[in-house]
């Protein structure tokens, strides 16, 4: 490697040197990291250099190598993850994502469940099409039994995932996908309705061209019986059209793809039909086929013209060549858990190339988000990346040979690839936070990240081209950063210029249709698909999401993933009189009152990530909170021990006479990582759980009122998004490609 390429250092944020070295440093036996960053990348691009030697044995290694370290090093690209944890080491897995058959046979199904278990302990993802599985209560003729579905058995695929996942760097995730002409699809649409069920899977719903016709026109279409082929029913694609979008309002799930838009892009048609894809959506796949991604930073590829910034298309151009042959040496570098996923992965060699840092690029160029400016800039550099990714493997298709399936894909006449596909949009959430950027093409989640430390002291991280412009502008004052971070927005400030209002805008300020015309934006010159996340605000109706369907496949996109954002009361705008509301505040004591021999009560079942909590409130004689006991269902350990605890200390209180709306207060809103649903309304912990019941109890007459305790209108109308809480770093997760991910630590959940 040349003295100048080892000159260059990586620039990493404190934020990039944790991610680092919690999942992707070399550690010794004893746990402790040994690794650098710059050791980090050097091992990679030494091991993907090597592949060059596999066609040209005089090869110069020294010369890939460098080229390779520069472009990691540099943080203008950046593989995904699995490369960068296991180049050059023992495990040598460097795919992120597989898709693998399930067949309508039991034997196929648990060798399907034995690959997905080989391919989650290497640190990569699964998708399934679970289509050809006979529907629930079919005949099953070996046995003269009946079939209990596809639901049924993806319940066994998630119980196998959740049993691997408890170790390793990364999480198993599954994608599950049914076909909206399958007879069990209303089943499927439910599936996630209830929480701890399918927690290992998203879920997406193939639509097809045929039920998009008979949706505009109002009519039934068929449900096939996938066994046989016959025509089991009929449904109006209204209902169901409205129970997906009613679903995917409640929880975000199912999303959907255009199963026959995905096909008509499928570049080898000859080999099988597409039928589903990795966890995030983003890579359509065939049955053992995997997926081989690496992002750009577009934040990078931007230059300071004197006046302002400008794209730097010469620096882009460098670097998608480089990036094309790198993703191409990982193919041949990569060490498959299952030979026929290597059959198939080099018989077709497909790459993605993708990016991150858009919004960033945005920022720099002084463009918001949601304009037509932003959708320009989107095609005008994902156009110029997809041209010249197919130069550059028309390149090394000259130099070594096009792809095994060339002659039975449809570039056979036309042109020489060396990869059948070369683009991808990919969620960037851990490298991302490495390359110091923000994810994928998503907009910003915000401007300011807040993280609790143990002291309950908060340490903020500040967007770096917003702290910039503000110190630049003479508009850096602590009271102002206070009111930000507070309100996570700065749209509405007229304190602020009215052009840095416009640019500097976040998710949650935009609304759903510049999203998806983002999405369509780059999906129209990427020959995969896109992974992006349509935020829509906790008052967003089920008609909103209906219309986002229709918009995303009005405007080409291949699928397309919403959120709506949960709330958190902040403020009571009024107290209803409840059970012992007037003189709660009235009894103040240092010590707690004696416990009377009999004490009457009642006990609430709430449903909490961790399992059924059973929250007991007795009263005193004046029919005022006195106590609380927490039982977690059968669970034992910290969540059972914990919930006791916050019950012996809310009796505490409450026998000392504290007034029960602050201990309320108090629990209310604490997230842990996995919030639920409950009655309508979300319970983001058991201490939030807890506060729920204790509320309830006060004012019973709200109980009725949605699950969420008081009135809707004695509710602070500003909702504030909530995701939950780290459950690393106790950093705020957001949802974003399809991921829960915490920008301060790297932890990442998908789903």
């Amino acid at each position: 490697m040349s003295v100048t390429h080892y000159d260059i250092k990586p620039s990493l944020t404190p934020n990039a040197m944790k991610v680092l070295e919690r999942r992707y440093l070399k550690r010794d036996i004893n746990g402790k990291v040994i690794e650098t960053p710059e050791l980090l990348f050097r091992r990679v691009a030494h091991n993907i250099a090597q592949a060059e030697l596999f066609y040209n044995p005089a090869a110069d290694i020294e010369l890939w190598e460098g080229e390779f370290y520069k472009l990691m090093a540099s943080l203008d690209f950046l593989p995904n993850s699995p490369t960068l944890m296991n180049a050059g080491r023992e495990l040598q897995q460097l795919s992120a994502c597989f898709v693998l058959p399930v067949d309508d046979s039991m034997e196929s199904i648990f060798e399907a469940i034995k690959h997905t278990a080989l391919i989650h302990k290497t640190g990569g993802g699964t998708g399934f099409s679970f289509s050809r599985l006979r529907p629930k209560n079919d005949v099953v003729m070996s046995t003269r039994g009946i079939s209990s579905g596809p639901v049924s058995f993806m319940t066994v695929f998630d119980a196998a995932t959740d049993a691997i996942k408890q170790g390793g760097t990364r999480r198993g995730a599954n994608m599950g996908i049914l076909r909206i002409d399958h007879p069990d699809i209303l089943e499927f649409i439910h599936a996630k309705s209830e929480e701890k069920r399918l927690n290992n899977f998203n879920i997406s719903v193939a639509i097809t061209d045929e039920f998009m016709k008979a949706l505009a026109k109002d009519e039934e279409y068929p449900l096939v019986n996938p066994r046989n082929g016959e025509v089991v029913k009929r449904l109006r694609a209204r209902q169901v059209f409205d129970e997906i979008a009613h679903l995917a309002w409640k929880n975000g799930e199912p999303g959907v793809i255009f199963i026959d838009r995905i096909n008509e892009y499928n570049p080898t048609p000859e080999l099988g039909r597409i039928e589903a894809t990795n966890p995030c959506g983003e890579q359509p796949l065939l049955p053992y086929e995997s997926c081989n991604l690496g992002s750009i930073n577009l934040s990078h590829m931007v230059r300071f013209n004197g006046k302002g910034y400008e794209i730097d298309f010469e620096k882009l151009s460098k670097t998608v060549k480089i990036s094309i042959r790198f993703l191409d040496n990982v193919i041949d570098m990569n060490r498959y858990p299952l030979r026929q996923i290597e059959e198939i992965t080099k018989g077709n060699r497909k790459i993605g190339l993708g990016v991150m840092g858009f919004a960033d690029m945005l920022l720099l160029l002084g463009i918001p988000f949601d304009s037509f400016d932003a959708i320009r800039t989107a095609e005008e550099v994902m156009g110029f990346i997809s041209n010249l990714s197919k130069e550059a493997s028309q390149e090394l298709a000259e130099e070594r040979g096009p792809f095994p399936n060339w002659k039975r894909s449809i570039y056979y006449g036309k042109m020489k690839l060396r990869n059948a596909t070369t683009n991808t949009i990919a969620p960037t959430g851990t490298i991302s936070i490495i390359a110091g950027c923000s994810s994928g093409i998503e907009p910003l989640f915000a401007l300011v990240y807040v993280r609790n430390v143990m002291d309950n002291t908060e340490l903020m991280e500040i967007n770096p081209i917003f702290e910039h412009v503000l110190k630049e502008r003479g508009l850096w004052r602590d009271e102002l950063i206070e009111k930000i971070k507070r309100e996570g927005r700065i749209r509405h400030m007229k304190e602020l210029p009215e052009d840095m209002r416009r640019v500097f805008v976040t998710a949650h300020e935009i609304s759903y249709e510049w999203h998806i015309r983002i999405q369509a934006a780059f999906q129209k010159y990427t020959d995969n698909a896109v992974s992006k996340t349509i935020n829509f605000p906790k008052s967003a109706t089920k008609e909103d999401i209906a219309r986002a369907y229709l918009l995303a496949y009005e405007l080409g996109c291949k699928g397309i993933t919403v959120y709506r954002d949960g709330s958190r009361d902040e403020q009571v705008l009024s107290i209803p009189k409840g059970k012992g509301s007037e003189s709660m505040s009235q009894i103040s004591s240092s010590k707690p009152r004696p416990r009377p021999p009999i004490i009457k009560g009642s006990t609430r079942k709430m449903k909490t990530g961790c399992g059924n909590l059973y929250v007991t409130i007795n009263e005193d004689e004046d029919g005022r909170p006195f106590e609380v006991f927490n039982q977690m269902g059968k669970a034992g350990g910290c969540a059972a021990s914990q919930s006791e605890a916050i019950g012996r200390l809310v009796s505490l209180a409450l026998r000392c006479g504290i007034d029960p709306e602050l201990i309320i207060k108090q629990l209310k809103g604490i997230s842990c990582h996995l919030a639920v649903w409950q009655d309508g309304g979300r319970v983001l912990s058991c201490a939030d759980a807890i506060a729920k019941a204790l509320e309830w109890y006060i004012y019973p007459e709200a109980a009725s009122k949605g699950g969420n305790g008081r009135k809707r209108e004695e509710i602070d109308v500003e909702f504030v998004p909530v995701r939950g809480a780290c459950p690393e770093c106790g950093g705020q997760l957001e949802y974003t490609e399809g991921c829960l991910l915490c920008r301060l630590c790297g932890y990442t959940e998908c789903p």
